[in-house]
């Protein structure tokens, strides 16, 4: 296998997108290291997946919001493999409106605070920590994974889903991928995946999409210039060239969205003219 003896940081694989990209690690022999925190139920689901699939795999709980627990992450990586090789750093939180409603409300007491923390903070603790252990090993790499909503804000058909909190820590994000890929380089490489509509992640699957209207829905597929949401097995594909396949591409931003954020605007036919 491929990644043999190599080892994986995803966070995130009790949800269908973080899932595909273990699975796509995992099917290459690659070790991993899967930090859990709530989703209990699909947690230990997930736990009992990998564990059949015959490769190390660590399963452990860290808010990674949290300093010291992201620390202890590190060193409980560093004790069972000596070594981390892809930190693939798909962690996230943020309060649709169509379900949350107003920061105002009481109910959301705490949720921009929750937005910043896990969707950003989280990112650099993980980056932050883990980064002697990429530094140690040959061809290591970083995948940032964000959002569209850093490009959009909380604005068009889009506004149902992005909150301001989650989207300007998303576009805050590519300031991330820039400055790691100056420090971690030449030795560890990082780059960034911009995920638009996708299946179990602002897409179908969720319970801001099933909120929607289906006037809603049509709005954002017509703003979609492929005319769907993306899979969480595209991502992994796309995670997959990042992390492994691209070993000339550092401080590079992907967006894999269907072409959303063009969508706004359609090409017109040629007009005749008038000479």
């Amino acid at each position: 296998m491929r990644l043999q003896g190599k080892t994986a940081l995803v966070p995130g694989a009790s949800r269908p997108v973080g899932r595909a990209i273990a699975r796509r690690f995992a099917a290459q022999g690659a070790g991993l290291v899967l930090p859990v925190h709530d989703w209990p139920d699909s947690n230990r689901e997930m736990e009992d997946e990998f564990r059949q699939l015959g490769v190390p795999v660590v399963v452990m709980a860290a808010d990674l919001r949290a300093g010291d627990e992201v620390a202890s992450l590190a060193a409980a990586v560093r004790e069972k493999f000596g070594r981390l090789d892809f930190l693939i750093n798909n962690i996230e939180r943020g309060g649709m409106p169509v379900v949350h409603g107003s920061y105002d409300h009481p109910h959301n007491d705490g949720q921009w605070e929750l937005e910043i923390a896990t969707t950003l903070t989280a990112k650099w603790l993980l980056y932050h920590h883990c980064l002697p252990l990429l530094q140690a090993s040959a061809g290591a790499a970083v995948v940032n994974i964000s959002s569209v909503a850093g490009i959009t804000g909380r604005s068009g058909a889009a506004a149902l889903l992005f909150n301001d909190g989650y989207s300007a820590a998303n576009r805050a994000v590519s300031s991330f991928t820039e400055t790691w890929a100056r420090e971690a380089g030449p030795g560890v490489r990082v780059n960034e995946l911009v995920l638009g509509l996708i299946q179990g992640r602002h897409g179908e699957g969720t319970r801001g999409w099933d909120t929607l209207t289906g006037g809603q829905r049509d709005e954002l597929m017509q703003r979609t210039i492929l005319g769907r949401s993306g899979t969480p097995e595209e991502v992994a594909a796309a995670v997959w060239f990042l992390a492994v396949e691209a070993g000339y591409m550092t401080g590079a931003v992907l967006r894999l969205d269907g072409g959303f954020v063009l969508g706004g605007d359609r090409v017109p036919a040629m007009p005749p003219g008038i000479l």
